[in-house]
């Protein structure tokens, strides 16, 4: 199965962390990565928000910044933006029809939500309440999943509709590591909105409009890393090492996977 993995793929390894070192919490560890790389991430999310512009190429862009997020989460040296571009270039085929499959499958939830909630704010009745309810449900899942589709495309060498079924049951086994980070990612948004709509002068609107653009895209995505691949490890990368313990010894220590 050597090979199997995309996490071996880096022509680089950053510094890591020193092995008797104390191991800091996880928020500050995560603050400490956004400090440090903060100003080639700006680039990395204009590029990013220039390839999600025609909307159905939105999955190349996420299958890209994924890659930056995640060696970033690992603590390995990442080259950006060419980073970037590789992964998009070896991985456009699925990321493409992804990206195409969630915006369509976002629309049909949000108009068959929109459906039954009109429905039921004219009859009343708690069936059409049911419907929204169970669509509401199934969007909030699909959410959840996002988290993890783009991290599988570029890691896992798998068939789309195994990315896909993988994604939403740890959509449901990290239920609350998912909850807890779309509350997370919801109150980022309102601070940036708030602090925004409260500025007084329109230049000032604009530049801090345009560091709000410059910062969401790679502090969302280095956000879901730190939720996403400890999952992915816990229930997919692990149970397989231990059928298969001899197996990437050397790119597993290098990658953080082993003590």
């Amino acid at each position: 199965m050597a090979g199997f993995f995309g996490l071996f793929n880096y022509e680089k390894e950053g510094p890591g962390i020193e092995k008797d070192a104390p191991k800091k919490k996880t928020f500050i560890v995560f603050f400490e990565m956004l400090k440090v790389n903060f100003w080639k991430f700006i680039p990395i999310s204009l590029v990013y928000l220039l390839i999600s512009l025609p909307v159905l190429t939105n999955g190349l862009a996420n299958a890209g910044i994924t890659n930056v997020a995640r060696n970033t989460a690992r603590d390995k040296h990442s080259f950006g933006m060419s980073d970037l571009f590789e992964t998009v270039r070896k991985n456009w085929k699925q990321s493409l029809i992804a990206g195409i499959v969630n915006t369509v499958l976002t629309l049909l939830m949000f108009f068959a939500g929109r459906f039954y909630y009109n429905l039921y704010i004219e009859s009343k009745s708690f069936l059409w309440l049911a419907g929204f309810s169970i669509t509401l449900s199934i969007l909030l899942l699909f959410i959840f999943a996002q988290y993890y589709i783009w991290t599988m495309i570029i890691t896992f060498d798998l068939p789309l509709v195994t990315v896909y079924k993988n994604s939403f049951k740890l959509a449901v086994a990290n239920l609350w590591r998912n909850l807890l980070l779309g509350i997370l990612l919801l109150l980022t948004y309102a601070v940036y909105f708030v602090v925004i709509s409260l500025l007084p002068y329109l230049i000032v609107w604009v530049i801090m409009g345009f560091l709000a653009v410059c910062t969401l895209p790679t502090y969302r995505f280095l956000m879901i890393q730190f939720v996403a691949f400890p999952a992915i490890k816990k229930y997919m990368i692990d149970p397989y090492y231990k059928e298969h313990p001899d197996l990437d010894i050397e790119k597993r220590k290098n990658l953080g996977l082993l003590d």
